[in-house]
């Protein structure tokens, strides 16, 4: 009898590709699906990022790369670190990997003993809780909502440790909620985590650089817990470099060692020509990511003027990133001829089915009364899909 591993049995499959392939399989049969489910800037990668990529393959960059990554690269995030954020690393701190997800994975299955807990925000990214039950962690959630601008209080983290807690994992700005901690905020938990010098904090800052609010803070910046901070970022959300696949970690030495040794077993280095063309990407000015990030904030803005139009929908003003998380329980319990909406799962395959746009359902980040759609698509999208949103919305009585 053919059996799978307890660990992939209780994997949960990610419902955000989940959904994008619903969207696929619809399309695929005719129909006009708008796919809001996907977290992926639609926008090309720079030429130069591109040219540089084909400079490699001239160039005979086609052999196996260093397990941490190429030097000139990791020197390249060393220097964005200095840069951009005034943080201060070597680059034998950094880990480059196939992408930030990845990152993730290595750190969990090196700092992670079965049973120790991670304090993980909630709304939180899909795959954090998945990763860390998959190093045989505990995830403890700590809750927010639409009212707290879904974010949590230094006092809510302070009162989840407990004398099992081994980490703690947050993105800023959040996906899936678009919410960014304040310096101010930051500050408070760091204070915190000073007091409890076992605690490793793992800042997720992939969307660094989608901020519509002003300069991005990490929590790295204060010097109480900057040897316990791991920053997991990567060239996918700021350079529109999705499909290339690269990630990297600014560690503690003994833990980017160890993510480099474990790494080493699994996939060793990263592509090389994609490692070549995010060297030129880091190095370049940020025009085409300020551009970039001034289009995404137009279409929040725009995806905020229309929601306000929508009965029962509650919602919070995304400061970076390009997600919106609606509080949707309004429509719980309401039907609309074969459709019983119990939940956001529910409603998420109603709206699916009803207006063709396919979104994710909150219980995928742990906010099971929310629904998150992306606005990474054109205002033409975002103005046709919300259209036919409030109509199927309406319908429910």
């Amino acid at each position: 009898m053919k059996k799978l591993s307890t660990r992939i049995e209780n994997m949960a499959q990610s419902e955000t590709l989940m959904m994008a392939q619903k969207s696929r399989e619809l399309k695929a049969k005719g129909i006009d699906v708008i796919n809001m489910s996907i977290g992926e800037p639609d926008f090309n990668t720079p030429d130069h990022v591109k040219q540089a990529a084909k400079d490699a393959i001239d160039n005979n960059y086609s052999f196996y790369s260093p397990v941490p990554g190429f030097l000139d690269l990791r020197e390249a995030i060393v220097k964005k670190f200095q840069r951009e954020n005034n943080l201060q690393f070597q680059p034998n701190q950094i880990v480059v990997s196939n992408g930030a997800k990845q990152s993730l994975a290595n750190v969990f299955m090196c700092i992670i003993n079965k049973g120790d807990e991670v304090i993980i925000p909630a709304p939180y990214w899909v795959s954090y809780k998945e990763i860390v039950k998959l190093a045989e962690g505990v995830p403890v959630f700590v809750q927010s909502s639409v009212e707290t601008n879904f974010k949590v209080t230094a006092e809510q983290i302070s009162q989840a440790i407990t004398p099992r807690t081994k980490a703690f994992l947050f993105s800023s700005p959040s996906n899936p909620s678009g919410s960014i901690y304040s310096k101010e905020e930051l500050k408070a938990i760091a204070d915190v985590f000073q007091n409890h010098e076992d605690i490793i904090i793992v800042s997720d800052e992939i969307y660094e650089h989608i901020n519509f609010v002003g300069k991005h803070e990490s929590i790295a910046q204060f010097d109480s817990i900057k040897d316990r901070v791991v920053l997991v970022n990567g060239v996918s959300k700021g350079y529109a470099m999705t499909g290339w696949r690269i990630g990297y970690i600014a560690a503690p030495q003994w833990i980017a060692s160890a993510c480099e040794k474990f790494q080493g077993q699994f996939t060793s280095g990263a592509s090389s020509i994609a490692q070549k063309a995010s060297v030129v990407a880091l190095c370049s000015d940020s025009d085409f990511t300020k551009n970039m990030a001034a289009i995404f904030e137009g279409r929040r803005n725009l995806i905020i003027k229309l929601v306000k139009d929508i009965k029962g929908i509650k919602y919070n003003i995304p400061e970076g990133a390009f997600y919106l998380l609606p509080d949707v329980s309004y429509f719980f319990g309401k039907t609309h001829e074969k459709y019983f909406i119990k939940n956001s799962s529910d409603l998420a395959m109603y709206i699916l089915e009803q207006a063709n746009v396919a979104v994710v359902t909150g219980d995928a980040f742990g906010v099971p009364e929310c629904i998150r759609i992306s606005y990474a698509t054109s205002e033409e999208l975002i103005e046709k899909a919300l259209i036919r949103i409030k109509e199927a919305l309406s319908k429910l009585k």
